[in-house]
């Protein structure tokens, strides 16, 4: 078992890192879960299996760790995930004296595959918004959640996010606080502004006026305190059932869909790069892969040479006004 004194040690260094991480590096606090999660995870091996402190950690132990991490099930882009984070770490404690070279770096992140995202055709589009059924709390604000999702293309995070601020109903917008607190605005669009008037005017007060933790948050829980991300993860998984469509369907999938159907529509892909908070535009232009994988659906569908068998036909050409002599002379000279 590892020394009780070994253990508050990773506890300490585990906070001063974090404690940058949102002081010096102003990280939000979804990132900050996820490093923290993923330290955690290396502290887990290490009390395992190396209980020496890191900085005599050699490059031939960190790799058993990322095949420990392949043994976990997770997949090829987790485990870059926190090969990355473990090199900020290394990176950090090198800062504080407390190692002195970054063993990390020298790890080789497992290949990525480039995978397209998940997109949805309109009509599934439709059929997972009309599942709610408006007329009650429940049904009006799952409406909202839904169609502001759609509508404004935003990530389930600044969508759990939303204040009442964020929101100008009367000319269309919402304001998105994306990664980094960069902000953005957002067209809402009518049906988006028609479901998010429904449940401000009949259902907001209600619900704010029985919890102090309301805060101003736009989307409130039953009990009046602001909505969390998992709980509309959980809403777009229950109405995706529900719809018919198929399970990986998840809130980021609203996102890729509304990037795609911008594009098809032919949306600039710059406008696009703005509306979903994009740093690059290699970024958004995954969603132009995923157009071009729909060009050759649609040109294997109904290209006259795709869609049907062509049966040759032999063509016979007339030779009655060719003289034998000049054919034979034809097939007969030597080369020159």
């Amino acid at each position: 078992m590892q020394p009780t004194n070994n253990r508050h040690s990773n506890q300490f260094q585990l906070g001063a890192f974090l404690h940058y991480l949102m002081s010096e590096c102003g990280l939000s606090e979804n990132t900050l879960a996820a490093y923290r999660s993923d330290i955690m995870r290396f502290f887990r091996w290490k009390k395992v299996h190396f209980e020496a402190d890191i900085k005599q950690l050699t490059i031939g132990e960190l790799t058993h760790y990322v095949e420990w991490l392949g043994s976990q099930q997770l997949a090829p882009k987790s485990v870059a995930r926190h090969l990355a984070s473990l090199s900020s770490f290394f990176r950090f404690e090198i800062f504080e004296g407390r190692a002195t070279e970054n063993m990390a770096k020298l790890l080789d992140s497992p290949k990525l595959w480039d995978r397209l995202p998940t997109v949805l055709s309109p009509s599934s589009i439709d059929k997972l918004l009309n599942v709610p059924i408006v007329g009650s709390l429940k049904g009006d604000r799952s409406k909202a959640i839904l169609e502001t999702l759609y509508a404004s293309g935003c990530r389930v995070s600044e969508v759990a996010g939303l204040r009442i601020t964020d929101i100008d109903l009367q000319n269309g917008w919402v304001r998105c606080v994306g990664k980094g607190d960069k902000q953005r605005m957002v067209p809402l669009g009518r049906q988006g502004r028609d479901a998010l008037t429904i449940y401000l005017n009949q259902w907001r007060s209600q619900l704010a006026a029985k919890s102090a933790e309301s805060k101003n948050i736009l989307f409130l829980t039953n009990r009046g305190r602001p909505i969390r991300r998992n709980l509309i993860w959980k809403l777009v998984k229950q109405c995706s059932e529900l719809a018919g469509l198929p399970s990986s369907v998840s809130p980021h999938t609203l996102r890729h869909s509304f990037a795609t159907h911008l594009l098809a529509g032919g949306a600039d892909l710059r406008v696009v790069q703005e509306l979903l908070g994009h740093a690059s535009i290699a970024t958004t232009q995954i969603y132009t892969r995923v157009e071009i994988g729909k060009l050759k659906q649609v040109h294997k569908s109904f290209h006259p040479r795709e869609s049907a068998t062509i049966v040759p036909q032999k063509i016979e050409l007339p030779l009655k006004n060719v003289k034998p002599k000049t054919i034979l002379k034809s097939s007969t000279r030597k080369p020159s």
